[in-house]
């Protein structure tokens, strides 16, 4: 009987036994699942056992040792944009802008973001932000509106630089829009409107030189060969019968004459020298003129 017993006391201390065992394995299990990480390809993890840094991890799977190492942040290496405006900036001539950017940088190294700065990102935009505004103030309107290119390319300078020792690199600064007052928008609109102006004035006046310019010389070249002036009424004489569909065509008298005279090869006469008058050529004789009257003696 008691021995018995004894059988049955050690199967219940076997069953327990066995059931802590069980219970434990499943702890140790749960805690070396625990440190298993995944991150992404373009992430990096650093990890701190016991509060010190002790390298970066990933990207895929990789292990940490639970309750002792930590991962403060996970860290993307991609390019990130931060957009952000600077309110009512004042320009070096005292002009209250408001100007719309969008700023584009990456961690380099990853090592110096973690140990260094703490919200790298946050960081990153305050910089921006400031270096808008010192940039805004060392430059006139004109050139704000006008050099937008050169005025992000300057301020990418300036942030990289005060980045860089964060591990983080300025990628490009683009701004997208420059608002400026209403009542100055009006004014600017008007100063581009007389400068339009100006320039169609001036090249009004070249137009006008040039063509005076070629009529001087079209007028030394009549003047040297004669002929070419009586073949120049010809033609145009010949278009304005053309072009026009008139039935009456008005020609004054006093054009010069038209028409060979003697030879076809007489090409170097002068004007007046012979030819046919155009009023006989086409058919208009001149108008009669009467006689006065002698007084009666």
């Amino acid at each position: 009987m008691e021995i018995m017993n004894f059988f049955a006391q050690s199967d219940g201390l076997d069953v327990m036994l066995m059931f802590f065992a069980l219970f434990g394995l499943i702890l140790v299990i749960i805690y070396l699942v625990s440190g298993i990480k995944i991150i992404k390809e373009w992430e990096r993890a650093p990890v701190l056992r016991l509060g010190r840094y002790t390298g970066l991890k990933g990207p895929g799977i990789f292990w940490i040792i639970p309750g002792i190492d930590k991962i403060p942040s996970v860290i993307s290496t991609r390019i990130q944009t931060y957009s952000f405006r600077s309110e009512q900036s004042l320009t070096r001539d005292n002009v209250p802008v408001t100007i719309d950017a969008v700023l584009f940088f990456k961690v380099v190294d990853v090592e110096k973001t973690v140990l260094e700065v703490e919200h790298y990102q946050s960081a990153t935009q305050w910089v921006a932000q400031t270096t808008l505004r010192e940039v805004t103030g060392q430059v006139e309107l004109d050139e704000v509106l006008a050099e937008r290119e050169k005025i992000a390319h300057h301020m990418q300078e300036i942030v990289d630089e005060k980045t860089v020792m964060w591990g983080i690199k300025i990628m490009s600064v683009e701004i997208r829009d420059v608002v400026v007052p209403g009542r100055l928008q009006e004014a600017i609109s008007r100063q581009a409107e007389a400068e339009r102006e100006r320039r169609a004035r001036i090249t009004l006046a070249q137009a006008e030189k040039e063509a005076a310019k070629g009529m001087i010389e079209a007028a030394e070249q009549y003047a040297k060969v004669p002929l070419a002036m009586e073949l120049r009424w010809i033609n145009l004489l010949f278009e304005a019968a053309t072009e026009g569909g008139a039935t009456i065509m008005l020609i004054p008298t006093n054009i010069p004459i038209a028409g060979f005279s003697g030879t076809s090869s007489d090409l170097g006469r002068t004007s007046g020298d012979g030819g046919l008058p155009p009023v006989g050529v086409y058919g208009v004789n001149p108008l009669p003129v009467k006689e006065k009257k002698k007084p009666e003696e």
